[in-house]
This record gives structure tokens, sequence and C-alpha cells, in this order.
């Protein structure tokens, strides 16, 4: 009964406004004004000699430099951003370093109590999909979207880290990094 008297309210104000000013309906019923034409000014031209200073831009390019490091580390540091899977007795932790920080970009853990709610145990297969579930999306969020992932071959074989690697290629992620072009050799 409340909603037939709040429609019958909105109707009876409705038709004082349309009582009102006639013209609103005349206005709505005419046919829409011209367009301006759009007009070049000179404050609003690109410059010629515009240099871009954003790294990531470079990286996403693929024109940036990457560190080589030795030949005789591993794993190797030819890379712009690395993904880590660690997995203790008790959590599952990813992280993405990038490769001039020692600090991680973006990270996800079954220690966060928003992904530890939602499991039944944090050591689990179905623990390692979450994360690559959850990593993948901040990671799209952060704007990475392709990252060097060196699973360590014996460790590989698992099914947690396969399940964490098909999670993060299900949510989008690239797991290589496109080689560096060089202009002008």
């Amino acid at each position: 009964m409340a909603a037939l008297g709040d429609i019958s309210r909105l109707t009876r104000l409705l038709f004082r406004q349309t009582q009102r000013s006639p013209s609103i309906f005349a206005r709505c019923s005419s046919q829409a004004a011209s367009q301006p034409k759009p007009v070049a000014d000179d404050h609003e031209a690109v410059s010629p000699t515009f240099v871009n200073r954003n790294p990531r831009n470079l990286e996403q390019m693929a024109l940036a430099v990457k560190d080589r490091g030795w030949r005789t580390t591993w794993p190797h540091r030819e890379y712009y951003h690395r993904l880590v899977l660690t997995r203790s007795n008790h959590h599952v932790t990813a992280e993405v370093f990038h490769s001039d920080s020692p600090s991680p970009v973006v990270s996800c853990s079954t220690k966060e109590w928003a992904v530890k709610r939602e499991l039944y145990s944090t050591r689990s297969v179905a623990a390692c999909q979450a994360v690559g579930e959850v990593l993948a999306q901040r990671c799209h969020q952060a704007g990475v979207t392709h990252m060097v992932f060196h699973a360590i071959p014996w460790q590989f074989r698992s099914s947690s880290v396969q399940s964490f690697w098909t999670a993060l290629k299900d949510g989008g992620l690239t797991l290589s990094e496109p080689r560096r072009k060089y202009i002008g050799v």
C-alpha cells in the first residue's frame, strides 16, 4: 500500500511541474541542437619533441634495458618482473618482484585473513589455486601482465605448483616476458 502512495505522490508532483512549465516537454520533443565544430588551438598541439620519462612504458613495449647479471647465477636476472612461489609447512606465499627493487610489487599469501577464511587448509592444492587466482587479479589491477616464473624442476611436478600455474594462466597472466627489442642495431 505504501508503494502505491509513493507512486501517486510522484505522479502528482510530475503533473504539477508540467503545469508550471510546459516548455520542458516542448524542448524534449524538439530536434537536438547541432554539435559545435571542434576548433584546433595552438595550445592543444602535441610537441614533436616529446620525451617519455615513464620507465614502465618502455618495459611494456620491451624496449627497456634488462639487467643480465652473470651467466653463472641462477635464477637468471634477465627479467622485468619475477614471480616467486614459497611454500612453507603452514602457508603458501606468492610475490612479484621488479628487477630494480628487493621489495615485492604485488604479493598474496594464505596468511591474509581474506584468503585464509575461504580455505579448509592453508597448505593444500586448493590453497595454491586460490593464491594464484587472487594474485592474478591483483597483478591486473597493478598493470603487471607479463612476468617470469622459474620453478625448480622437481618442485614444478607437484600438483599444487601446477594448479597455481594454471590459476595464473586462467587469470590472464603471461608467465614469460617478450624478448627485448633492439632499435637501430
